[in-house]
C-alpha cells in the first residue's frame, strides 16, 4: 500500500533562532510548505542557497485538491530529482475527450508526437506531491523546514526583512535577506503588506467528489456539456492513483454549499453517472467558488509573491499549481546570483515581470474556459451549443471549444533577458521559449537532452559532422571559467566521436530531433538559461556573442 501521506503529522522542534539574543539573520526565508514553496526551497538549496521554510501547519494538505500536474511541471522536478518518482505514482495521460449531451464530439492529444521523456499530464494527489517534495527537502542539509511557525508580523528594512513567528515554543523574530511568499490564496503576508488580489470572482459552484472505486474507464480526460445525467451542467472526469476518481459536478450559483456535500445529495449524482449498481467510498467531498486574480505586483520590496499567494486562476486547464511551480523555477537561479553578489537587486525585478505576464496568459485562458463551461446568458448558452454541434464534423468548430484549455509554459518573448535574434530560425524555439526535450546518448546509455542542462548557464553547440575546431573548442572551454560560467554541450549525430576539453560534455543525437527541435544545423549555437529557458541562439559561435547575452540576462549588460 505504501505510505499513507494524509496521516503524517510533523513534530515541532525549537530552533535554535528561538534562544538567539538578536535575530538571526538568513539568506531566504520561504513561507509556505506546499508544492510551490518546497520546489522553491529544493531548487535554493540545491544550487548552495542555506533557506528556512516556514509553515503554520504541520500536516500535508488535507484531500486531493490540485491533481494535474504538466510536463512543464514534471521536467522541473526532473531537475530537482523529484520528477521520477511523481511519474511512478501518478496516472499519465495524453488524450481528452469532449461530450455534448449524450455524444462524443471529439478527442485530442496533448503530445501527438514522440520522443519526449514525460507525458502531456499525470494526475497525482497534491498530498503525494507535497510527501515526496517534503522527503527530497529533508534530505538537504542546508534546507530548514519549520512545522508549527506561524509568521504574524513583517518589517521591511533597507537590508532585510523581520519576520516575528508564533510557535508553540513561544514568539521570536528571525531576519531574511529575501522572503519567498508561498502561502496561498488568503496569503497572510500579502495581508501584513497591505495588498491584495484582483480580479473576477465567477458566479457559478462546483462539486469535487474524489471517490474510491473499480472501474474500466481509460485514463484520460473526460468532459461532458450538458449530458442526459446532470442536464444543463457540466461534469468533469479524472483518473487518479490508488483506484481514486475526481468527478467534478458544476452546480450553480445557487446551490447551498453544505447541503450538497452531504452524501445523500452527492450519492444520486454519482449514481446518475456511474450506474445504480455502482459501489464507492468517498475520499474527498467540497464545493468551491473560484476566482481569477492577481496582485499588481509580485515584488514588494524584499518579499517576493510566488504561486497562489500571487495569483488566482480557475480549476480548468490545471493552471494554479503548475504555473506556480513554473514561478519558483524563474525565481530560485536569479536570487542565487543576487544573493552571491553576480547579478544586481534588477534581476529580481525580471521575476515579477516575466511572471506577471505569464499569470495575465493564464488568467485570459482561464476566464475565456470559464465563461465557455458556465454561460450566463441565453445568448452565450445558444453560441456555446452551437459550436459544440459544429465541432463533431468540422475542425475549425473546435478550436471554439473550450473546456478548460490546458496548461502550457509561458513563452517569454518580450523578456528584457532575451537577447534579440540576428539570423532566421524556424520553429518555436525563440527566445524566450522553454526548451524542448529530445532523447540522446551519453557515451553508451541512452539519455534525455533537459538532464543535460539546467541549474546554470548552458551553451549548446551543434555539430553536424562531429568536428570541432580546436579554436572553437578552446573558446568554448573558456566560457566555463567566467564569473558567471557557460557550460556547454556539444551535440553531434549518431556514431560520431569527438575529442573535447574535460569541461564539455557530447551527447549523439540518436533520432535527430533535437537539431529538428531547435531548427540547428552545422555550427548552430544556443544559450540556455537556468531554468533551461532559450535566453540567445546564433546561426555561428562567438564568445563575445555569449557573454554579451548572458551579461544581459543577469542585468550585467
Amino acid at each position: 500500500m505504501g505510505k499513507d501521506y494524509q496521516k503524517l503529522e510533523f513534530a515541532f522542534g525549537k530552533s535554535s533562532d528561538q534562544s538567539a539574543r538578536v535575530p538571526v539573520r538568513h539568506p531566504v526565508v520561504v513561507v509556505g510548505a506546499g508544492p510551490v514553496g518546497l520546489t522553491m526551497a529544493i531548487d535554493l538549496a540545491q544550487q548552495g542557497v542555506p533557506v528556512v521554510v516556514l509553515d503554520d501547519d504541520n500536516k500535508l494538505s488535507i484531500g486531493s485538491r490540485a491533481i494535474c500536474f504538466a510536463k512543464r511541471t514534471l521536467e522541473i522536478w526532473d531537475r530537482l530529482g523529484a520528477g521520477q518518482r511523481m511519474v511512478d505514482k501518478g496516472v499519465s495521460w495524453n488524450v481528452g475527450k469532449v461530450y455534448f449531451q449524450d455524444e462524443l464530439v471529439y478527442s485530442f492529444n496533448l503530445l501527438p508526437d514522440s520522443g519526449h521523456r514525460r507525458p502531456a499530464f499525470i494526475n497525482l494527489q497534491q498530498y503525494y506531491c507535497e510527501g515526496f517534495l517534503y522527503e527530497a527537502a529533508v534530505a538537504l542539509p542546508n534546507l530548514d523546514l519549520r512545522w508549527k511557525n506561524e509568521v504574524t508580523a513583517v518589517e521591511q528594512h533597507a537590508d532585510h526583512v523581520q519576520l516575528t513567528v508564533e510557535t508553540p515554543a513561544g514568539d521570536h523574530r528571525l531576519q531574511a535577506q529575501y522572503i519567498v511568499a508561498c502561502d496561498g490564496a488568503r496569503s497572510p503576508l500579502r495581508k501584513m503588506l497591505g495588498q491584495e488580489s484582483k480580479g473576477r470572482v465567477f458566479r457559478d459552484r462546483f462539486l469535487i467528489a474524489d471517490v474510491k472505486m473499480k472501474a474500466d474507464f481509460p485514463a484520460e480526460r473526460c468532459f461532458w456539456f450538458d449530458p442526459p445525467f446532470h442536464r444543463n451542467q457540466s461534469v468533469l472526469l479524472h483518473m487518479q492513483p490508488d483506484n481514486v476518481w475526481r468527478i467534478d459536478f458544476q452546480l450553480g450559483w445557487d446551490a447551498d454549499p453544505e447541503e450538497e456535500k452531504k452524501p445523500e445529495k452527492v450519492i444520486p449524482r454519482i449514481k446518475a453517472l456511474l450506474g445504480e449498481d455502482a459501489e464507492f467510498d468517498f475520499e474527498w467531498i467540497s464545493v468551491y467558488t473560484f476566482a481569477c486574480l492577481r496582485m499588481d505586483k509580485f515584488r514588494h520590496g524584499r518579499v517576493i509573491f510566488a504561486g497562489d499567494s500571487a495569483h488566482g486562476v480557475s480549476p480548468f486547464g490545471a493552471r494554479g499549481a503548475n504555473s506556480g511551480v513554473q514561478d519558483a523555477d524563474n525565481l530560485a537561479w536569479k536570487l542565487k546570483l543576487v544573493l552571491a553578489g553576480k547579478a544586481p537587486d534588477e534581476l529580481l525585478d525580471s521575476y515579477a515581470t516575466e511572471r506577471e505576464y505569464a499569470a495575465d496568459e493564464n488568467l485570459l485562458n482561464s476566464t475565456r474556459a470559464t465563461d465557455f463551461i458556465t454561460p450566463k446568458s441565453e445568448v452565450s448558452r445558444t453560441f456555446r451549443d452551437a459550436t459544440l454541434k459544429l465541432a463533431k464534423d468540422h475542425p475549425f468548430a473546435r478550436r471554439l471549444v473550450n473546456s478548460g484549455r490546458l496548461s502550457v509554459p509561458a513563452t517569454l518573448v518580450g523578456s528584457a533577458l532575451n537577447t534579440p535574434d540576428r539570423d532566421p530560425f524556424a520553429g518555436s524555439m525563440v527566445p524566450g521559449a522553454p526548451a524542448a526535450d529530445a532523447p540522446v546518448r551519453v557515451g553508451n546509455n541512452a539519455d534525455w537532452f533537459l538532464s543535460r542542462i539546467g541549474g546554470e548557464f548552458g551553451g549548446v553547440y551543434f555539430s553536424d559532422n562531429g568536428r570541432l575546431p580546436a579554436a572553437i573548442a578552446s573558446a568554448l572551454g573558456a566560457l566555463a571559467q567566467g564569473a558567471i560560467p557557460i557550460r556547454t554541450l556539444v551535440v553531434v549525430p549518431p556514431g560520431a566521436k569527438v575529442d573535447t576539453p574535460p569541461a564539455i560534455a557530447v551527447v549523439e543525437d540518436t533520432q535527430g530531433m533535437l537539431a529538428q527541435r531547435f531548427d540547428a544545423r552545422d555550427g548552430t549555437y544556443y544559450l540556455f538559461r537556468p531554468d533551461q529557458h532559450v535566453c540567445a541562439r546564433w546561426r555561428e559561435f562567438n564568445p563575445d556573442w555569449a557573454r554579451a547575452a548572458v551579461a544581459r540576462a543577469t542585468c550585467n549588460a
